[in-house]
Formats: structure tokens, sequence, C-alpha cells
């Protein structure tokens, strides 16, 4: 059975910078749990950041931007947080690889985990297309990184690679 990577504050966990979870309440979500299919994490928390904790955004660019050392992570006090976030990053690779998992589910306009969409990094709400630091390093090693909303499409991906699995 194919594992699911998902970020903690999705399964309620209140993680999130302001203390708080974005508990999804998904059906599906609630099934892969039961089934035992999820691997959960919160990547800054693992690294040592505290809950709840100043907000964090990317300054000019992306995580694919922090991964290069192109651009660093602060939060709104104007703290650099990107060692952090790298550490967070690695955190949750390293249990991907430990557990065989390719499919994850972080939690979308996160500085960390945003897959689709993030803040731009200078705190005015607005959101810019690209990857936080834990979906790009996810996805530069070959996992699927899918935000809460794409619950249907992870479905069916866990059920393709479970079909593939039997002999």
């Amino acid at each position: 059975m194919q594992k699911v990577f998902v970020s903690a504050c999705l399964l309620g966990d209140k993680v999130r910078y302001d203390g708080r979870s974005v508990l999804s309440g998904n059906a599906l979500l609630q099934q892969w749990v039961d089934a035992g299919r999820v691997v959960s994490l919160c990547p800054e928390v693992s690294a040592g950041m505290s809950t709840p904790r100043s907000p964090a955004e990317i300054s000019a660019g992306t995580g694919v931007n922090v991964l290069s050392g192109d651009v660093f992570v602060t939060d709104n006090t104007g703290q650099d947080v990107t060692d952090d976030f790298l550490v967070g990053a690695n955190n949750a690779l390293s249990v991907c690889k430990k557990e065989g998992i390719t499919i994850a589910v972080l939690t979308e306009n996160s500085p960390s985990c945003g897959s689709s969409f993030i803040y731009s990094g200078d705190f005015s709400g607005q959101k810019i297309a690209g990857a936080g630091v834990t979906a790009a390093l996810l996805l530069a090693n070959g996992i699927q990184v899918f935000n809460q909303y794409q619950l249907d499409e992870v479905n069916h991906c866990l059920l393709q690679a479970d079909d593939s699995a039997l002999p």
C-alpha cells in the first residue's frame, strides 16, 4: 500500500504560525488516515520553530530560489529564518525517503508547503505562482506534490500505485 506524506496542519495539528490548524475534514483524507496510509509532519516545527511564531514569507522568489541560495525566508520582523525552512524541508524529504513515499499533500500558500501559490514576500497578502521550500525540495526529488484542494487527484494516484504493486 502506497503511503502519502501530509502536512500536519491538514490533519488538525495546531502547528501553523498562528497556532491553528487547516483541518481539511475531507472524507478521503480520513480514509487514508484510517487505512494507515498517512505519514505526517510539520516541516517548520520539525526544524524547531515554535508554535505560534511570526509569519514568514519568501522574499522576491520561490522555494526553488531559496534552495539555490538566491533568496531568503524572513519573518515579518525581518528575522532570517531560511535555515529553519531548509532544515524542515530536509526533514520532510528524509521521512519520505525512509517511508518510500512518492506522493505528498501539502498546505497551499505556505512558504514551506505551498505547491502552486505562495505569498509574495512583502507581507501584503498578495500571492504569486510558485512552490514553497519543502514543496520545491520534494518536487526536485521526484515526489509528486499536491495541495489540500487536489485530494481526488491524489486518491487516483494512490489507487494507481496500489494497482501497480499487485503481482
